[in-house]
């Protein structure tokens, strides 16, 4: 495809905490596209739920999905992976929460490497190198990299912790990294799947529910605000919209262009 993308999720990253992490990054990138740091996510605020409804753009009412167990959808309908597949798109998954597996059907992803963050030290450093090298070498039409150290850290140590402060700065870092390599048919999104509080998320509260949503390319202008409040589940039906994929009729998100 002419068009591609590269979708960049922080687990668990708060706006304030990539404000407040000691790296002027993430912040620099939103001057040179469209920003919102005050996004929304879905109920409940947890890791797959949030997923699934980035991926599908429907509520979890919707796709069903309430807690981190993955189970086949009632109503299946498709996500980004399946509908950006049938369009002839060539896909590549790079992820350290082995649960993310199921967001897409086989067959759906021409590469997909997952590296275990309990067992690999600074591992959202390594998915972050092998997404880079693999773009390099095959430039795949969309690229989902996830980064999962940060929510890893708030459950460890508490969110806005200096040990959570100092995962974002890193995450911050691999982002400015990957993003500075790419080639310019990409356009690029940066965001969250939810915040936290005290050393848990889950709740219908703004530091559990507020998102951090970068995008960058050619059509987000230097400096430009999204429509707010822009939701995780505008992130597909945009995605769909640069890279020139039919949006399916039951994604209940909106283009953010």
């Amino acid at each position: 495809m002419e068009n591609k993308v590269l979708l960049i999720l922080v687990d668990g990253m708060r706006p304030d905490g990539v404000m407040s992490c000691g790296s002027t990054a993430l912040p620099d990138l939103a001057k040179k596209g469209a920003s919102d740091f005050a996004a929304h996510t879905i109920m409940p605020s947890i890791t797959l739920p949030c997923h699934t409804s980035l991926f599908y753009s429907v509520p979890s009412d919707r796709h069903g999905i309430f807690d981190n167990t993955w189970h086949s959808m009632v109503r299946p309908l498709p996500g980004i992976l399946q509908a950006s597949a049938w369009a002839g798109s060539k896909n590549a998954m790079f992820y350290n929460w082995e649960q993310l597996r199921d967001l897409g059907s086989p067959g759906n992803c021409a590469y997909s490497l997952y590296i275990n963050l309990h067992a690999n030290e600074d591992s959202d450093r390594l998915l972050t190198d092998a997404a880079k090298a693999y773009i390099a070498k095959a430039e795949p039409d969309f690229v989902f990299l996830y980064l999962g150290e940060t929510d890893e850290k708030g459950h460890k140590y508490g969110w806005m912790s200096p040990e959570y402060l100092e995962t974002v700065k890193n995450a911050s870092a691999c982002i400015d990294d990957i993003v500075a390599s790419l080639p310019a048919s990409y356009s690029v999104f940066i965001t969250a799947d939810h915040g936290g509080h005290g050393r848990g998320h889950g709740a219908d509260i703004p530091e559990d529910m507020t998102i951090p949503l970068i995008a960058l390319g050619k059509d987000f202008a230097p400096g430009s605000a999204f429509p707010h409040p822009a939701s995780i589940m505008d992130i597909a039906p945009t995605v769909a919209k640069i890279m020139g994929f039919p949006k399916p009729e039951d994604w209940e998100g909106t283009a953010l262009y």
